[in-house]
């Protein structure tokens, strides 16, 4: 009987859990889709930046990128790891 009163219990803490769940959206949603009368509202605008959004994404990030590349080329020459060399014999 103990165990009759545990899983009903469970049961309904998981039924609980699921209909709290179905009214929390992960998304954001848009909620309010039609006024009082019924008229659908519009479409909300879209703000693009285009070439400005690629711009401030991309130079900082190829900046970035070059600094790190350049500081672990100097890093491993330092310590001998990898000293390019210039054999220029080949002729």
């Amino acid at each position: 009987m103990a165990n009759a009163g545990l899983a009903t219990r469970i049961v309904a803490r998981t039924r609980r859990f699921l209909t709290l769940a179905q009214f929390k959206p992960s998304v954001p949603t848009r909620t309010a889709i039609s006024t009082n009368t019924g008229a659908i509202y519009p479409n909300p605008e879209k703000v693009s930046f285009g070439l400005l959004r690629v711009f401030s994404v991309v130079i900082p990030f190829l900046y970035v990128g070059t600094l790190i590349s350049k500081n672990f080329a100097a890093l491993l020459e330092e310590h001998d790891i990898f000293v390019p060399e210039d054999d220029d014999d080949d002729d």
